[in-house]
């Protein structure tokens, strides 16, 4: 059975950090490229960032330089380390592998499609 079960969510303020964790499992993780996506209410859901297989990254212009992604083959698990977070960056975030979103695989052509698929999300609050 696919599994995709995201953590580490939360509410933080302006200019903080958080870690969000994906860990997959039923499925070939390591031939897989893997996204973080995510969607704020009355909004589309939008590619934040991802990961392919040979570890060639893809980030949204807004969040360059402010996130990073990685993974950890071992333990079937993708991160996004979030870094001076703004309130804009709001929203439930989502992980989603290649093979369940058209146009994932690196270098990503379709920039959406990867919310509320196989997982409940990660809800990250930034307010003041």
């Amino acid at each position: 059975e696919v599994q995709l079960v995201e953590s580490g969510g939360g509410s933080v303020q302006p200019g903080g950090s958080l870690t969000l964790s994906c860990t997959a499992s039923g499925f070939a993780f390591d031939d897989s490229d893997m996204g973080w996506y995510r969607q704020a209410p009355g909004n589309e859901c939008e590619l934040v960032s991802s990961i392919g297989s040979d570890g060639s990254t893809y980030y949204k212009e807004s969040v360059n330089g402010r996130f990073t992604i990685s993974q950890d083959n071992p333990r079937n698990t993708v991160y996004l380390q979030m870094n001076s977070l703004k309130p804009e960056d709001t929203a439930v975030y989502y992980c989603a592998a290649d093979w369940m979103v058209a146009g994932l695989r690196n270098p990503p052509t379709m920039l959406t499609g990867g919310c509320n698929l196989r997982s409940q999300g990660t809800q990250v609050t930034v307010s003041s």
